[in-house]
């Protein structure tokens, strides 16, 4: 079904920008300082969240001096453009970390992500943001039959050995699946705890609060770095190149998610920037609409999948995709070009509740918008 309103209108903007903030375009100060205590690169969740623990520590006296630089509007990267997720993975690449690094590191890791729910939901109250957060559970549906018996029976190993913490995590075979998920055709269906949030609103209103607190912080936005010196100055000091001057920092935090090597070019061949295709569906007959109150991910097989959560006011945010442009790099390998679309992903999302979710047939949901956004990959081995 096509939509009423196209979705390439405005390819700049993902859902989540579309709205202006006032701190989108900040600059705390006319002109660049020429020197911090720490710079930090970046302005989306990591750059905002480090600031955050830093300048709110109490371990920390006196207090330091940050300099958050981004090249471009304030959280307006990969965290103002992702699916809005806070989701861990508690069992699914478990035992490729198993195979990688061990089942000590794997349980490491996957005790971390599920901790991190509960850390965001208890950051978000404390400082009381106003970000749609919602506590839900995922559920990880598997729509292909092979696939899904060889997720059963790895399923089946981790409980045997006990390598990582399942008591969270519920797996719902095929006989049940489609009417626990509410999914057409699901052959399996795993569920553990989760959460979902409008990710830049959380954002925006944590560095408001810093700022609020007049910490000695400087955030400067829309100035690309486009070196750090790999020497230091007389005193020690990092040298940091911009677009609009030079810093000298004691120490530089880099939070650049997929555009780490544009700083970093040692990095070129370990972290690599993709692209991704994300969407907003929304129905003007909501009320034929069943209310999804889990997140999602449509796993069609071992490779392909997309990711789901919906929002309150009974909208969907939807990204995937790669089944239409995986299989051409060029669209998506090594990019960080978030102001044009993957035209061969925009018509994907046309009718998807009505093709995959129960109930939904009726309910004339459309697509309104279609984005992009880059993020990483990543291949650095672990760490035990």
């Amino acid at each position: 079904m096509k939509s009423d309103r196209t979705p390439v209108a405005d390819p700049v903007h993902s859902f989540w920008t579309s709205v202006s903030n006032p701190l989108d375009d900040l600059l705390s100060t006319d002109d660049l300082s020429t020197e911090a205590d720490i710079v930090i690169i970046g302005a989306g969740f990591a750059g905002v969240a480090t600031a955050y623990n830093i300048l709110t520590s109490s371990s920390s006296s006196p207090k330091q001096s940050v300099l958050i630089l981004d090249a471009r509007k304030i959280c307006f990267g990969a965290t103002g453009r992702n699916g809005g997720h806070v989701k861990p993975d508690l069992y699914f690449n478990v035992s490729k970390y198993v195979s990688m690094d061990g089942a000590s590191a794997a349980a490491e890791v996957t005790n971390f992500e599920a901790a991190n729910v509960y850390a965001v939901k208890e950051l978000v109250e404390a400082e009381k943001l106003d970000c749609d957060l919602h506590l839900t559970r995922a559920i990880d549906v598997y729509l292909g039959a092979d696939h899904a018996r060889q997720t059963e029976a790895a399923w089946e190993m981790l409980r045997r050995d006990n390598i990582v913490e399942l008591r969270d995590v519920a797996c719902v075979s095929k006989e049940d699946a489609e009417r626990v998920s509410g999914v057409k055709g699901a052959q399996l269906a795993v569920s553990f705890t989760a959460a979902h949030l409008w990710p830049r609103k959380m954002v925006h209103q944590l560095l408001a609060k810093l700022l609020e607190q007049d910490h000695k912080l400087n955030v400067q936005a829309n100035t690309p770095v486009t070196s750090v010196s790999d020497t230091t100055d007389e005193a020690g000091r990092w040298i940091i190149e911009t677009s609009r001057g030079t810093i000298k920092a004691t120490k530089v935090i880099h939070a650049t998610n997929g555009y780490a090597s544009q700083v970093l070019p040692e990095y070129t061949r370990s972290i690599t920037p993709i692209r991704g295709v994300c969407s907003h569906i929304d129905s003007a007959l909501k009320q034929h609409a069943p209310h999804l109150n889990n997140t999602y991910a449509l796993r069609f097989d071992g490779r392909n999948y997309d990711y789901l959560i919906p929002r309150a006011d009974g909208s969907i945010i939807v990204g995937g995709a790669r089944q239409r442009f995986w299989h051409k790099p060029e669209r998506w390998f090594d990019t960080v070009r978030n102001d044009e679309l993957v035209d061969e992903a925009t018509t994907y999302f046309d009718g998807y509740m009505q093709r995959h979710f129960r109930g939904w047939e009726d309910t004339q949901a459309q697509t309104k918008k279609v984005w992009t956004g880059s993020k990483y990959r990543s291949l650095l081995p672990m760490r035990n």
